[in-house]
């Protein structure tokens, strides 16, 4: 039997699971049973050695479905399904519908793929969440089998995956949510949703992150990836046992048990990647406001923290400096002030012929309408850097439908945008109005957008916040766009597939072109991205902030656990010269869900903070990665100074 493959196969308490290995490997694990299947097995594909595992009955037809390739698709009747490239599911005759998982060790010791069938994990999808898809796909040479096989069952199109763990066994992660920090007992969806004004409740928020870190009761630790883009429902309300519901078919990817959760964090850290190495103003404080609606405006909020000897380091700008919501345009007139409501109320009077001064509802300083906006958007960052501030701008994914705007006539030009269901661009309502959007998922769009930003950069641009890409869409029940909207997608990220395969990853995907349009514009510094939306493995190209939240103390309390669910730990070893040049350095961040740049709005976003939540959020604040406070339209002033001379004297420096 030399150089022959030995199937090996052992009864377990989930049933019967095998692995191959060639005749005369140094270690063969204590099976059962050995069986030498023909040489035309499927489980030969591998050569000469192969790591595929099955359960016992693999060599019936355990699948209810299997994908095939189908290429080159045409429009028929008013339905596009124009090239749906490589992935289509096919029902088949079963026997079986559920049973163990099958598995392959992959990427290092103690990490394991968990696929239904081989069948499927041959027509599997393209991994969006690990940094090389081929790190997913590559089986590694290991004598090691996983301790606990998940089971599966296939039922009405979706993939039911339970792990069932030692009772005792607490879990944590599940990426950005609300509420407690142990996660056993709750519920979540993935679907990234644009959810302002969120509660402890909240199922599905802006990022999605399909992984569970468990503690088992022995100290141990092992984390589970459910590694699909489709909206994923992830119910750990069962004692001590995992589920995942999502469209078949995904796989599962296992690490560990390991000896701490540390230890399985830095090896999710291998898969998926670790924070982009961000430049060290990032990581001060930095004020914002919706919306600060003048240069003016600007100055004189940078000249106030230095008078008072306040520490800051960056100064955002909201959308209302663009002109009209246009992204990469600045409003270089009296167009808008602070919100919509105010400037189309302006709008009418105007158009009336009769005169109108406004002033804010509230006692908010920045409603005030400044004769000129954003006249020199690169002296006013001049003067920002001078007093050693960074300047950091929006851009939204939603492009103005208008001809004669420069963006939208690019993107038409190039064939750059999401399609509907009839192969016509599809337009949905943002801040601009009608809008469309760029369908990230093909490399060309995410090289376009990348021109965009490099050439948005050369006005002094220090970082770039992408804001409302889940996508959200106004006017619409589900806050989003129709899930039967048509992507292009490359083949490497999925191939041309309808929204509901890639909304969890267009977040992502808007981050990673921007980052590259910022590096494109100066190799030589670090880009800064701070993204609304993300998906597992996003923190390669952006901190992220956890959204809408609101001025009150259950959302204080709440900041701690949604950040420390997002990141544990946060290591950067710099010495003083490194501090100086800007060099890279090593940095190894590890984080409960992989994302450790991570902040809340401090002061909350929504409604009126007091002196002593202001200032308690602030002392909080200070210890978060991403250290950034932030209030929306009509609220009151929310600047430290704001809240009085002892909030201010605890602050100042």
């Amino acid at each position: 039997m030399e150089g022959s493959p030995v199937w090996i196969s052992r009864v377990g308490g989930g049933g019967a699971v095998g692995i191959t290995f060639t005749a005369g490997q140094d270690r063969i694990p204590n099976y059962d049973r050995i069986n030498v299947p023909s040489v035309s097995s499927k489980f030969n594909k591998f050569g000469s050695w192969s790591p595929f595992v099955s359960s016992a009955t693999a060599t019936r037809a355990l699948f209810g479905s299997i994908r095939t390739r189908r290429h080159n698709q045409k429009l028929i009747g008013r339905r596009l399904i124009s090239k749906m490239a490589d992935y289509e599911r096919n029902t088949v005759t079963a026997d079986v519908a559920s049973g163990d998982m099958v598995f392959q060790p992959i990427l290092e010791d103690g990490v394991f793929r968990f696929d239904c069938s081989a069948n499927d994990r041959d027509a599997s999808y393209p991994s969006l969440s690990f940094v090389s898809s081929k790190d997913r796909e590559t089986p590694i040479i290991s004598d090691n089998v996983p301790i606990y096989i998940p089971i599966y069952q296939c039922l009405l199109g979706q993939q039911i995956v339970k792990i069932e763990l030692p009772v005792g066994t607490s879990f944590y992660g599940t990426g950005e949510v609300s509420g407690e920090l142990e996660r056993t007992g709750k519920r979540i969806f993935t679907w990234n949703t644009d959810a302002w004004g969120y509660g402890p409740g909240t199922t599905s928020l802006y990022q999605s992150h399909p992984w569970v870190l468990a503690v088992l009761p022995n100290g141990e630790a092992l984390g589970v990836l459910a590694d699909t883009t489709q909206r994923c429902e992830v119910d750990l309300r069962k004692e001590s046992t995992i589920q995942f519901v999502a469209p078949s078919s995904y796989p599962v990817i296992t690490f560990g048990p390991f000896t701490s959760p540390t230890a399985v964090l830095i090896s999710l850290s291998h898969a998926i990647g670790t924070v982009f190495m961000p430049p060290k103003w990032s990581l001060g404080y930095h004020q914002c406001r919706w919306s600060y609606d003048s240069a003016k405006k600007v100055l004189e909020i940078g000249r106030t923290f230095r008078e008072k000897g306040i520490p800051c380091d960056v100064i955002w700008m909201d959308i209302d400096y663009m002109d009209g919501f246009r992204c990469f345009t600045f409003d270089k007139a009296c167009k808008s002030p602070t919100n919509w409501f105010i400037a189309s109320s302006k709008l009418t009077f105007a158009q009336s012929g009769i005169p109108c001064a406004f002033t804010s509802t509230s006692n908010s300083t920045s409603g005030i309408i400044d004769s000129e906006r954003f006249p020199n958007p690169k002296a006013l960052v001049k003067d920002l850097q001078h007093k050693g501030f960074k300047a950091v701008w929006m851009l939204d994914p939603g492009i103005k439908h208008e001809e004669g705007y420069f963006v939208y006539d690019s993107g038409s030009k190039s064939d750059v945008w999401i399609k509907n269901a009839h192969g016509t661009p599809f337009i949905g309502e943002v801040w601009p109005g009608p809008c469309v959007f760029p369908d990230f998922t093909q490399s060309k769009v995410r090289s376009w957008w990348a021109c965009l930003v490099k050439d948005f950069t050369a006005n002094g641009v220090d970082g770039i916040w992408n804001d409302m890409n889940e996508p959200s869409i106004f006017k619409s029940v589900t806050k989003t766009m129709p899930e039967s909207n048509i992507h292009q997608g490359d083949n490497e990220l999925g191939g041309c597939q309808s929204h509901s395969h890639y909304h969890n990853v267009y977040g992502m995907l808007m981050a990673r072109s921007t980052y590259k349009g910022m590096e494109l514009a100066d190799k030589n510094k670090r880009p800064f991205v701070l993204t609304r939306a993300g998906f597992i493995g996003s923190q390669r190209f952006a901190a992220t902030w956890t959204g809408d939240n609101l001025s009150n103390w259950e959302h204080l309390h709440m900041s701690i656990s949604m950040v420390l669910q997002l990141v544990s730990e946060f290591e950067c070893f710099l010495n003083e010269t490194e501090l100086r040049s800007e060099c890279v350095v090593p940095f190894h961040p590890v984080g409960l869900s992989g994302q450790p740049l991570s902040g809340p709005d401090i002061g909350g976003f929504a409604g009126n903070a007091t002196a002593k939540l202001f200032g308690r959020w602030m002392g909080i604040g200070a210890m978060f990665p991403f250290c950034r406070g932030h209030s929306e339209a009509d609220t009151i002033d929310h600047e430290p100074w704001s809240f009085g001379k002892e909030v201010c004297a605890a602050l100042a420096v």
